[in-house]
């Protein structure tokens, strides 16, 4: 038995547990509360995906009317037959199953499979497990395809009735399909949710519903609790709430919840806690509730929200971490790192640091409250999850994780000698030297995501966004040639944004690819949200909001941009480029190509991503600057050298990488100082020492700093383990 459950409703990833309730678990256990967590959306997933699930949809399925749910009926033994092998697989249970996969006589085939020779000239040859991978996620799709057909129109392997709770600013249509009865998905998740009631007996239950393709499930949940289990206190959190909740006023939402809380859930679950299993006073914080048959915002609280040094380490346990399937849908080499692999999620900062982008929900407190965590306590919590799931890769999954914090988070980890695997959301700063990419390299960074919006720097100025396009080629320079992948979240429609602008950004984008600075992206159309700056002051930004009576979700707001412009209609046209551009297709195009409508030339010269790269940074350095050794230690040996009558001593150095080895020669004098100053450098070292401490020492001795420090040897060691932060 359990205090509470902390519940995900169907449907979020299916390879990695979404982390808001790992981290509530975390919290509570700091405060000595007894929860259970489970994840119901990979349990109802388990629950269809095996040979009962299969063998009990195709007797429940409605008669299928098109050719391709007509096939896959027909071949339901062969789906049936091959179905937990294939989920072992998935799960990393199975791998001897790849050879087999691959030969393509094991997997029944449907449309889904027709992509297959496109896939092979956009994406070349993949290794046997990624390979089997992919074929088992589209034999997954062909059965997903039915189920929307022929099941439950609602159906998706990361949403469910997702359209229910987009926008809905009115109660009324997820009210009404409440009414109905259980669809067959509802049924599986309500039989699977009472076996937890059952075992747990909880006296609350919390759901944390993160997207609106969760929300129609937490209803259907919360009315089977609410039907069986009355005694039992029921409440909803997380993303979606705090951002579409926020004006709630229909009070027959509360005939399902009974509390809904808003912003970090931390002080209001332990309050809940507080005034349930407790009696404690009736103290809330942020948390719609019915009274007096009236909804009311209470926030009587006089105590402040915990600091993110007191919320305790995320706990994962109770999830079935080793259940977890890995599907690779291949179309984003960034969209791999989602949906392929088992991430530990962690946050290195809560809020943004920067906090003035104009599309986003800076008034909102998860991106307006910014908090960052020391880098020890950071790494203190990587080991923890570590020996808690036996997993080493971590995504952090912040707003725009601080180039200073993540720089102080490379060096603990490598002072711990940990050997980890890590990517997250950055803003593309200048401050991402190429020696600051390296050092998060070797730390074991292997992909950063950040928004280059629209690659015009009018617009990045009337977004607010701090960065210029010839600086987000520069610094996705430097990720890329350290070796980290680099993906852009890309937007096109924003307001005043003219036809001009669009294919000038498009082009923008394709150099970036064609010099090869840009891995992989993904264009967003803008969406005006109610929190956000475009939002609160729309006339400021020539559009004109369109807003229904709220009673209900209030985020996406429809509008019309007073340019008058259909931004729709380049949709396909910039998804279809970036896709052949992610995988060095048609980078020699004319833009045209790729619109089915008359598009004006592009005004971008051709070699502007190039002349942006140009660059002296190289010779540039602050006295302040910190010198960090990562390498070896080299082999030395010295020699002699004798010209025209006079004789030099010289030291020889050899360093080795994990990959190359170089040598340099040294006057002997310099190279004992050299050797000297390596340990002061190393990582492990206790002294923070800087260019100017350098140099005041290197000229107790020698002269002209600046000529040895820029000298041929000197910079070889750059690649071989010299970082300048």
């Amino acid at each position: 038995m359990k205090d509470l459950i902390l519940i995900t409703p169907p449907f979020t990833q299916l390879n990695t547990p979404y982390p808001a309730t790992a981290y509530l678990k975390g919290f509570l256990n700091t405060k000595g509360i007894s929860a259970f967590q489970s994840d119901l959306g990979i349990e109802v997933i388990l629950s269809i995906f095996s040979k009962n699930g299969l063998t009990q949809l195709f007797q429940v399925c409605d008669q299928p009317q098109t050719f391709n749910s007509q096939r896959i009926f027909a071949l339901q033994d062969d789906y049936i037959r091959t179905i937990e092998a294939v989920m072992a697989f998935l799960q990393g249970k199975n791998q001897t199953l790849a050879r087999q996969i691959c030969s393509g006589n094991l997997l029944p085939q449907a449309s889904r499979f027709e992509q297959l020779d496109d896939m092979e000239w956009a994406f070349g040859s993949m290794g046997m497990q990624d390979k089997a991978k992919h074929l088992a996620t589209l034999y997954l799709e062909d059965l997903s395809d039915f189920i929307v057909e022929c099941v439950d129109e609602n159906f998706g392997f990361s949403r469910y009735a997702e359209r229910l709770g987009r926008s809905a600013n009115s109660f009324d249509e997820l009210y009404d399909n409440l009414q109905s009865e259980p669809t067959y998905i509802d049924q599986i998740t309500i039989q699977i949710l009472a076996e937890k009631l059952h075992a747990v007996q909880p006296k609350l239950v919390c759901f944390s519903v993160p997207f609106p393709g969760n929300l129609y499930s937490a209803f259907r949940c919360a009315q089977f609790i609410k039907h069986q289990h009355p005694q039992v206190k029921v409440a909803m959190g997380g993303g979606f709430p705090n951002t579409e909740l926020r004006e709630l006023k229909d009070k027959r939402v509360f005939e399902f919840f009974d509390f809904i809380t808003l912003d970090d859930g931390e002080l209001p679950i332990e309050l809940l806690y507080d005034n349930i299993i407790k009696s404690g006073a009736a103290e809330f914080k942020r948390t719609f509730l019915l009274e007096n048959d009236q909804v009311v915002y209470c926030n009587n609280t006089t105590k402040s929200d915990y600091k993110q040094s007191q919320v305790g380490t995320p706990d994962y346990s109770d999830l079935l971490l080793d259940h977890y399937i890995s599907v690779i849908e291949i179309a984003n080499p960034m969209h791999s790192l989602w949906s392929d692999g088992r991430w530990n999620k962690l946050t290195m900062a809560h809020g943004c640091y920067w906090g003035k982008c104009t599309f986003c929900d800076i008034s909102l407190d998860y991106i307006k409250v910014y908090e960052p965590i020391a880098a020890k306590l950071l790494v203190d919590r990587m080991e923890e999850m570590i020996a808690q799931t036996g997993e080493t890769g971590f995504h952090f999954v912040d707003e725009a994780a601080p180039p200073a914090l993540m720089r102080e988070l490379a060096l603990e980890i490598l002072r711990r000698n940990l050997t980890v695997t890590w990517w997250t959301n950055i803003r593309f700063e200048k401050s991402f030297s190429r020696d600051l990419c390296a050092l998060l390299k070797a730390s074991g960074c292997i992909a950063v995501s950040g928004g280059l919006e629209v690659a015009s720097d009018r617009l990045l100025e009337l977004i607010k966004k701090g960065v210029t396009v010839a600086q987000v080629a520069q610094v996705t320079r430097n990720f890329t040639e350290c070796g980290i992948m680099v993906h852009a979240y890309l937007m096109y429609g924003y307001p005043t944004q003219t036809v001009q602008e669009t294919v000038d950004s498009l082009e923008m984008v394709r150099q970036l690819f064609e010099i090869g600075v840009l891995q992989s992206g993904f264009w967003h159309q803008f969406a005006m949200t109610a929190h956000s700056p475009v939002g609160m002051n729309p006339e400021a930004f020539g559009v004109i909001p369109q807003i229904n009576d709220i009673t209900f979700a209030y985020n996406d707001i429809q509008f019309k941009d007073t340019t008058g412009i259909d931004h729709d209609k380049f949709s396909f046209g910039l998804k279809k480029s970036l896709f052949n551009f992610m995988h060095g297709i048609g980078l020699d195009y004319d833009l045209q190509e790729w619109f089915d409508f008359k598009i004006p030339r592009t005004k971008v010269a051709p070699d502007f991503i190039e002349h942006s790269l140009y660059d002296s940074a190289e010779f540039k350095i602050k006295p302040s600057s910190r010198i960090v050794w990562l390498g070896n230690n080299p082999a030395v040996s010295t020699t002699t050298k004798s010209k025209k009558g006079t004789t030099w001593e010289l030291m020889q150095l050899v360093f080795h990488d994990k990959n190359n080895q170089c040598e340099i020669v040294l006057d002997l004098q310099k190279g004992e100082w050299l050797l000297a100053q390596f340990c002061l450098w190393s990582v492990h070292s206790t002294t923070n020492t800087t260019i100017a401490q350098v140099k005041a020492d290197f000229e107790t001795q020698f002269e002209d700093f600046e000529l040895f420090w820029f000298s041929k040897p000197m910079l070889k060691l750059k690649d071989f383990g010299l970082i300048i932060l």
